[in-house]
C-alpha cells in the first residue's frame, strides 16, 4: 500500500498547521501510516492533473493505489475506517465519535470560517464593521454550546477519537482572531490535542516545508 497526499507548496497560514493537510497528516501518523507528500504550487492546483483527484481544485488529496480521495471529512474517515486507532471498537461508540465528526466540519467550522472571511476577503468593504460583531456572535454561540458538551471532559465522548481530530482541528482555525481564550475549557481541549505525539510530528512535517528558511 502506497498513500500519497498533496499539500500546498506553500501554505498562506505559513506553517501554522492551520492547512487542511494537517488533518491529514495526523490521521496518518495516529494510525501509524507511512506516506509521500506531492507538493503543489497554486497554479497547479486549478489544472487538469490536479483537478482529476479534485475537482474543486483545492488541496489535500488522497492516493492510495487506485483509490483517489477529496475532503479532509471523507480522507479521515477512511484511514479511520480502514486502519483502526481511531475509532471505537464499540458499535455505538463508533457512531457516536463519527457524528462528531460530521458536527466539527458541518456545525462548528462554518461560522469560523466566516469570520476568516470577514477578517482577510470583506475587510474592504462598506459594511465589513457592522457585519463583524454578528459574526462573532455566532461563533461564540457555537462555543458555548460545544463547551457545555464537553464539560470537564478532556475528549468529546469517552477516549480520543478521529472525532475530536476533527473538532481541534477546526477549533484551532479560531486560535488568530483570540476568541479561544474566551473558552478555557476548549482552550485546554485544543492544548490536549496539539499535546499528542502524532499531532506534534504531523505539524513538523509541514512545518519543515512552510516554516522560515534559515
Amino acid at each position: 500500500m502506497t498513500i500519497t497526499i498533496t499539500a500546498f507548496e506553500r501554505s498562506p497560514d505559513g506553517g501554522k498547521g492551520l492547512a487542511r493537510d494537517t488533518r491529514v497528516r495526523w490521521a496518518l501518523e495516529e494510525a501509524g501510516l507511512p506516506y509521500a507528500v506531492r507538493l503543489v504550487s497554486f497554479q497547479a492546483m486549478k489544472e487538469p492533473a490536479h483537478l482529476s483527484l479534485h475537482p474543486f481544485g483545492m488541496i489535500p488529496t488522497y492516493e492510495e493505489d487506485d483509490l483517489g480521495l477529496f475532503e479532509t471529512g471523507s480522507i479521515v474517515f477512511h484511514i479511520a475506517e480502514r486502519h483502526g486507532g481511531l475509532l471505537p471498537a464499540d458499535a455505538d461508540a463508533r457512531a457516536r465519535a463519527i457524528t462528531w465528526m460530521f458536527a466539527a466540519v458541518n456545525t462548528v467550522e462554518p461560522p469560523i470560517l466566516d469570520l476568516v472571511t470577514a477578517r482577510i476577503v470583506e475587510s474592504d468593504k462598506p459594511w465589513a464593521q457592522e457585519r463583524m460583531p454578528l459574526v462573532q456572535e455566532r461563533i461564540r454561540h457555537r462555543m458555548n454550546q460545544l463547551s457545555a458538551r464537553l464539560g470537564e471532559a478532556d475528549w468529546l465522548d469517552g477516549g480520543f477519537s478521529a472525532g475530536d481530530l476533527m473538532m481541534v482541528s477546526v477549533l484551532l482555525r479560531l486560535r488568530p482572531s483570540g476568541l479561544l481564550d474566551e473558552f478555557p475549557r476548549l482552550a485546554a481541549y485544543v492544548a490536549r490535542g496539539e499535546a499528542r505525539p502524532a499531532y506534534q510530528r504531523a505539524f513538523a512535517a509541514q512545518w519543515a516545508v512552510n516554516g522560515p528558511k534559515a
